[in-house]
Parts: structure tokens; C-alpha cells; sequence
């Protein structure tokens, strides 16, 4: 499918939004006069007729005399650097980047439903599961699948590929909903960070459904949330402008979320057990190879199959299910929605050809993922060894180093901590911070080998009885991020597939 186009609009049309919003200072006097192509960010996307927006601490003058060179005609900024363009002057460039970027695209947002997950954990999962369904629903009714990004991949009906971010930024995101809505595309399912909404990458966005999922400790960091308030109060602002909210009632904060969530049109809750929640579970059936459950909706009762045993993944699955409550969607579709979807790199199974070890990997890569996944594979299997591998990631979410030396040392019974995306931080300094934190639980039966395709091979070949070995953190990931570059690596299904003797594509 063709990629969306900008729209051109004088530049007085995108003052007239700065001043709206509060944010604009400064005009220039040309403002009537110019017309305006395009609308980016990035300099090496500058074409005649742009009107620039220089964005970010690490911004350069020099960036935007490239820009300048290429054609632009004017430029947004909280600094005037005094170059040969009208400068647009602001109070607050990522506000201005989020409504700058919604308006060149045309408010893409109108034309197609956004749903949008926000949580600790899970999103990602959340996405595939609530995408899946909504296949279904455009399969049975001749319409168009939808797009969707998340961490790991995007497809916007025009683009696909990898993700850097696990929400762009803001001429990105906005680009994606155009392109989802210029395919003809009748949803588009996202994850939103609590990063993008802190700092407006999606404040031109109006969602038709968001999601709050689940809230624990994460991301609390100088660079991320200073505290965890912060990092709460960053996800609510995923109501600010929203038609219908969900909720799970399971959360500690929901009370809070809930009381958020009234200034949308409409609030649907869900819980694992919670019958007054207006999707609830009613009973489910653990196996090895998924899990079945009964759940009770406005439309009736449904009964649902996943392709993990973990109860976690029962309750995104509710997720899942309300929003496309939500957007209207059959119970047939979720039904078979959820029967179908595959998750990349969650809760992903791997088995043995002698049926000795259970292999998991898992993106799990905070402590209150860990834990859970942890504690769930231990219900599912009392008779087997917990075996871990894991690691965490360098120059930021440093407290996940505590929280998942915590999680393992609790509840795995051998632990191997190795690397994973060390960044620009030394991969020993983090592994032994994560093996004090194993300590301090008192369990001493770990070890650290910082190569991590030798760890995953380590802890299968030291494995002597029926066991399951979770390798923890990457996913499906096909890179490994050392000091700012993205190193290639074969993704851990690959490495624990090659460790256990299975030939790739015969896993379950």
C-alpha cells in the first residue's frame, strides 16, 4: 500500500495550534505568507517547503542549517539561532512535536481507532493478543487487517519492520496511523509507554480505547521517572484524551486509575476473579501446552484457549477482550482471535525431544515480570527444577538489577546471570550487581558467564533431572546493544533451540 502524503497548509495554521495549546511565544511576521510541504524533525528529511522543529537536548545548530540547506523555510524552537529562517518560538518543544506531527499528518487519529495498552508488563503481549482478535473480526467481515506496533515489530499497512522505541516519537507515530488509516486499516493497536506519555509523544492522539494493565516498579531511573509517582502519574495521561478506558481491577492503584479514567465517555473493567468487573474470568484449566478459561462478558459467557499456561496471560487476555468489547467485536472473533495468536518471544515453549527439560523464553526483563513468570511456571510444573537465565540492561532501569536478583533468587532454583543489551555500562558491573541481590535472598546456587549464548548453552548442559529452564529478557530480540550499537545476535529461541538438540521449527 502507498504511504500517507502531508498535507500543505499555510504556517499559520500550525501557529494557530501552538497558540491553542498555550505554547506559542513568538511569531514571525512571514507567517502569512508561507506555505508549508512538510514537517519533520530529522534534517535529513527536510525537502522545499519545510517547516522544522528542532527537537532535543542533543540538538545542534548545525542540524538545522542542514535543514535550512535543504528547504526549509521556517523552524519551530525554544532558542533563536539566529540562521536565515522565520523562527517559530516555543515554551515546550515535545508538546509542540506531538501537535506539530498530528496536525502535518492531518489528525490521522480521526480516521482510523487507536487502541493503546499501558502497564509494567505485558503490553507487548496485550497488542498481539487484542490484534489477533481484531484479524479475526476484519477476516470475517471482508475488511482489513489491522496494523500495530510495538517494541519489537510494527506493521502500518504501508511499513513494516523493527522497532527501535516501543512508542516513536511523534512524525514516526503519527506517520504509522496515517499510513494504517490510508490502507484502509479500521484499527491500528500500540503500546504506550509511560516515557511517550510523559513527554507527549501521543498528545495529538485520540484514542478509542486505552488500556491500563497492571503498575509495579520500573523504569525509576535520573534518566526515565525520577520516582515512582512520577512514573504512575505519566501513565494516567493516557486517559487525557480517550473515548473509552479499561481497567483491570486486579492492580493495587486501581482505585486511583479508576478515578482517572471517568473524564472518558466510557469505562470497562476486568479482573481475574473481581465479579463485579464487567469482563471477569470464571474458571480456568492449566495445562503444558495452554490454558482454557470461561469468561463472562456483556455478551455472554466465552470460553477462550491461549497457547501459555501462565494465569498472567489470562488476564492480558482480558485485556485483549474488553478493548475489543469496546470497538464492538463478536464473541466468535475473540474466541477464535486468541485461539490463534502467536506471540514473539512471550512465553514462547520449548520441550526436549525426551521430554527432560521444558524451555521458556520469556521478555520478561523487570523484577515484577520475573516474579510472576516464575511463580507461574512453578504451579505448572511443582515437580520440576526452575532454572534461569537472565541479565539486565545497561544505562538505564538500573533498579531492575535488584528487583530480578530478587525475583531469581526467591524463586528459581539455579540461576545463570549473564548479559543483556549492556549498553554503555560494563556487562560484569551489572551482572554483579544482580548477583548480590540473589545473594541477599540467600540462595547461593548461581554463577554469571557474561557471554550469553555460552550461558543458555551452561544451563542446559548442567541441567541432570526434569527441569524448566527460562532464558529471560530478550524476547525475541535479534540484536544485542553494546555501547550504542546494535550488535547483531541470534534471538534466544534460536540459541536455546540449539542447545536442547531441537531443530529449528519443531518446537511446540
Amino acid at each position: 500500500m502507498p504511504a500517507a502524503i502531508q498535507q500543505t497548509y499555510p504556517l499559520e495554521h500550525y501557529l494557530s495550534i501552538l497558540a491553542q495549546d498555550g505554547n506559542l511565544l513568538q511569531a514571525p511576521e512571514v507567517a502569512g505568507e508561507l506555505e508549508i510541504r512538510c514537517a519533520t524533525d530529522d534534517s535529513r528529511e527536510a525537502v522545499p517547503g519545510t517547516l522544522f522543529v528542532c527537537k532535543g537536548a542533543a540538538f545542534k545548530r548545525e542540524y538545522l542549517i542542514d535543514a535550512c540547506g535543504a528547504g526549509a523555510v521556517a523552524y519551530v524552537s525554544t532558542v533563536d539561532y539566529g540562521v536565515d529562517a522565520p523562527c517559530v518560538l516555543v515554551r515546550d518543544i515535545r508538546r509542540a512535536l506531538g501537535l506539530l506531527a498530528d496536525a502535518a499528518y492531518d489528525h490521522p487519529s480521526a480516521r482510523t481507532q487507536v487502541c493503546a495498552f499501558t502497564g509494567t508488563k505485558g503490553k507487548t503481549t496485550c497488542v498481539y493478543y487484542l490484534r489477533s482478535i481484531l484479524a479475526e473480526h476484519a477476516r470475517r467481515n471482508g475488511a482489513v487487517a489491522p496494523a500495530f506496533l510495538t517494541g519489537v515489530e510494527f506493521d502500518d499497512g504501508a511499513e513494516r519492520g523493527e522497532s527501535l522505541l516501543t512508542t516513536p516519537e511523534p512524525f514516526t507515530l503519527e506517520r504509522r496511523i496515517a499510513n494504517a488509516a490510508a490502507s484502509g486499516c479500521q484499527q491500528i493497536v500500540m503500546e504506550a509507554s509511560s516515557q511517550a506519555l510523559k513527554f507527549h509523544r501521543t498528545l495529538g492522539i485520540e484514542f478509542a480505547v486505552g488500556a491500563f494493565t497492571n503498575f509495579g516498579e520500573d523504569h525509576i531511573s535520573p534518566i526515565e521517572h525520577p520516582t515512582l509517582e512520577d512514573y504512575f502519574a505519566s501513565k494516567l495521561m493516557l486517559f487525557h484524551n480517550c473515548r473509552v478506558a479499561v481497567v483491570n481491577l486486579d492492580m493495587d492503584v486501581a482505585d486511583r486509575v479508576l478515578e482517572a479514567a471517568r473524564s472518558c465517555g466510557r469505562v470497562l473493567t476486568y479482573s481475574l476473579s473481581d465479579v463485579r468487573a464487567d469482563i471477569h474470568a470464571l474458571g480456568a484449566v492449566r495445562g503444558d501446552s495452554g490454558l482454557r478459561a470461561r469468561v463472562q462478558t456483556p455478551a455472554g459467557v466465552l470460553t477462550i484457549d491461549l497457547p501459555t499456561p501462565a494465569t498472567f496471560n489470562l488476564s492480558n487476555a482480558l485485556a485483549a477482550i474488553a478493548c475489543a468489547v469496546a470497538l464492538g467485536v463478536e464473541g466468535a472473533s475473540i474466541e477464535r482471535g486468541l485461539k490463534a495468536v502467536r506471540v514473539p518471544g512471550r512465553m514462547e515453549m520449548h520441550r526436549s525431544d525426551d521430554g527432560r527439560i521444558v524451555g521458556v523464553v520469556d521478555y520478561a526483563h523487570n523484577g515484577m515480570s520475573l516474579e510472576m513468570l516464575l511463580r507461574e511456571l512453578r504451579q505448572t510444573y511443582p515437580e520440576r527444577e526452575i532454572a534461569v537465565v537472565f541479565g539486565s540492561t545497561g544505562g538505564k532501569g538500573v533498579d531492575r538489577r535488584e528487583t530480578m536478583g530478587e525475583a531469581a533468587g526467591k524463586f528459581a532454583d539455579r540461576i545463570v546471570i549473564t548479559e543483556d543489551d549492556p549498553g554503555p555500562e560494563n556487562p560484569a558491573d551489572i551482572c554483579d550487581a544482580i548477583a548480590r541481590a540473589v545473594a541477599a535472598q540467600g540462595n547461593e546456587n548461581w554463577k554469571i558467564v557474561l557471554d550469553r549464548v555460552e550461558a543458555i548453552r551452561t544451563i542446559v548442559r548442567e541441567t541432570s533431572g526434569p527441569a524448566v529452564i527460562v532464558v529471560a529478557g530478550k524476547g525475541d530480540d535479534a540484536f544485542m546493544l553494546r555501547n550504542g550499537v546494535r550488535e547483531p545476535y541470534e534471538p534466544d529461541n534460536v540459541q536455546l533451540d540449539r542447545a536442547l538438540g531441537i531443530r529449528r521449527g519443531s518446537a511446540e
